[in-house]
């Protein structure tokens, strides 16, 4: 028994070592020209958007089980993951579009918070997006989002439509059909 537990500390040490969630000063390069690659996955509809809460960074909270009523597009994100940061700004030209139609929330992931967060929204100017977060990554694992980042449409009832993860084109098309889709129904 005590060579299992031995076993499973390595592989569990050896997956935070792998991950650099701290690293907040630089977003990780992408080899490839655009990091937006990610596809529309319908499997987990239906599935209901997690009641928790998330803060911005002057202490204001909003519980997500609130929302309904409206779609939302809930995108987890982090300052250090260069696809969302590259697809933030489309997110932010996106909630204008659909104004009224679709509350776009983007949640940071971040462990450092508002230190890091209130700073990045503060250089990328984003008109229309609200700086939410959950350092403790509890809606992640709720929606099961493995990778950075994750995007899920759920419609005005709070059930999951489809999801994203990996970045996205949220100027395409393609996004906007199965958005237009989504809200219509």
């Amino acid at each position: 028994m005590s060579r299992l537990s031995f076993t499973l500390a390595i592989i569990l040490g050896l997956a935070v070592a792998g991950c650099d969630r701290g690293a907040p000063d630089a977003a990780q390069e992408s080899s490839a020209s655009s990091a937006l690659t990610g596809q529309i996955d319908d499997s987990a509809a239906g599935e209901l958007m997690p009641a928790l809460n998330v803060t911005d960074p002057a202490g204001r909270t909003l519980n997500l089980g609130a929302l309904q009523g409206t779609p939302v597009l809930l995108n987890l994100w982090a300052t250090w993951c260069a696809p969302c940061v590259e697809e933030m700004p489309l997110l932010d030209t996106l909630a204008g579009e659909y104004e009224g139609r679709l509350r776009v929330l983007t949640v940071s992931q971040d462990m450092q918070g508002a230190e890091v967060v209130g700073p990045f929204f503060a250089q990328g100017g984003y008109a229309r997006l609200e700086p939410w977060m959950d350092p403790e990554s509890a809606i992640g694992f709720a929606v099961g989002g493995g990778s950075m980042p994750t995007t899920v449409l759920y419609d005005a009832a709070g059930q999951e439509v489809w999801r994203v993860q990996g970045g996205y084109d949220w100027t395409s098309e393609e996004a906007r059909a199965a958005i237009d889709r989504a809200i219509a129904e």
